[in-house]
């Protein structure tokens, strides 16, 4: 009888655990898109927040977009490590170099704090010089024939990389979420939910750049980016966590994106302050675009 009791109790305590981890996992509902409006800041700069398709159960769910137009900008790619090794913040970056746009070029090796995962370059700068395999998608930037954009994001399974290193003057690695014919990548870290900035471009050329500090996988985020209607394709994961950063000051408006939540390594939302990063992406208005 005293072996059955305790029987009893461990199947009502597994039971309980099982049916709260499944409340848990169905309490993120999905949701209808709202309604899309872009409000515009300059020429060649809109952005929008809007609510994500499905429910996070951390912070407020919001997706935030920002479009640019590239022939509007003058792009930057600013590594630490050409300059004094000294790390900044997406807003001392914007304050140090007189940038409108700052976001993060991509993941770092947290082992140096400097070097970029994946190939980086800067004109004669080279801050990774090494290709990384399986990172299959690159932003480029400043290309040589100032007739083309900007800065593009390219697949480098449909555009190899032997045909794009010579035709810009600078370059960041990283992995991809939606190739070229807007097919999703499945990421293995099915599992694994985080804030998240990824940036992707429409078949007109603009550049869409799009923050959560809400947590979601990333095979999550990739859903909700192909159901956007704006036909994203070649989009690139820039970063996770709380270095994630977007910071964006247009005259009297700013505008200050800070991540925060990493499942396992990083669990929580109280991250409200920007971090110091290695390796950013600048973007500043052209005065006579």
């Amino acid at each position: 009888m005293k072996h059955f009791a305790s029987f009893t109790f461990l199947f009502f305590i597994l039971y309980t655990v099982s049916s709260c981890a499944q409340n848990t996992e169905n309490s993120s509902e999905t949701r209808p898109l709202n309604k899309m409006e872009w409000s515009n800041l300059s020429n060649g700069l809109d952005w929008m927040e809007i609510d994500a398709p499905k429910r996070s159960e951390i912070n407020d769910s919001k997706i935030t977009i920002v479009r640019i137009q590239p022939e509007h900008f003058e792009p930057y790619l600013l590594c630490a490590s050409e300059f004094q090794n000294v790390r900044r913040t997406a807003k001392e970056w914007a304050d140090t170099f007189d940038l409108n746009l700052v976001i993060n070029a991509g993941m770092y090796e947290l082992s140096n704090g400097l070097i970029n995962r994946g190939y980086m370059q800067n004109k004669t700068h080279w801050n990774n010089p090494e290709l990384r395999e399986g990172y299959n998608s690159m932003l480029a930037l400043s290309p040589v024939d100032t007739s083309a954009g900007s800065i593009a994001v390219i697949d480098l399974k449909c555009t190899p990389w032997g045909k794009i290193k010579n035709k810009y003057t600078a370059y960041a690695q990283g992995m991809r979420m939606i190739d070229c014919n807007r097919a999703p990548l499945s990421w293995n870290k099915k599992n694994q939910s985080c804030s998240m900035l990824v940036a992707a471009m429409d078949a007109s050329g603009a550049v869409f750049f799009i923050f959560s500090r809400s947590p979601y996988t990333h095979n999550e985020m990739i859903s909700f980016l192909l159901s956007f209607p704006f036909g994203l394709r070649n989009a690139i994961y820039l970063e996770g966590g709380p270095e994630t950063s977007l910071y964006l000051k247009v005259g009297d408006t700013v505008i200050e994106k800070i991540g925060s939540y990493v499942s396992q390594t990083y669990p929580n939302d109280d991250n409200v302050e920007f971090w110091e990063l290695p390796n950013v992406i600048g973007l500043k208005l052209k005065t006579n675009p």
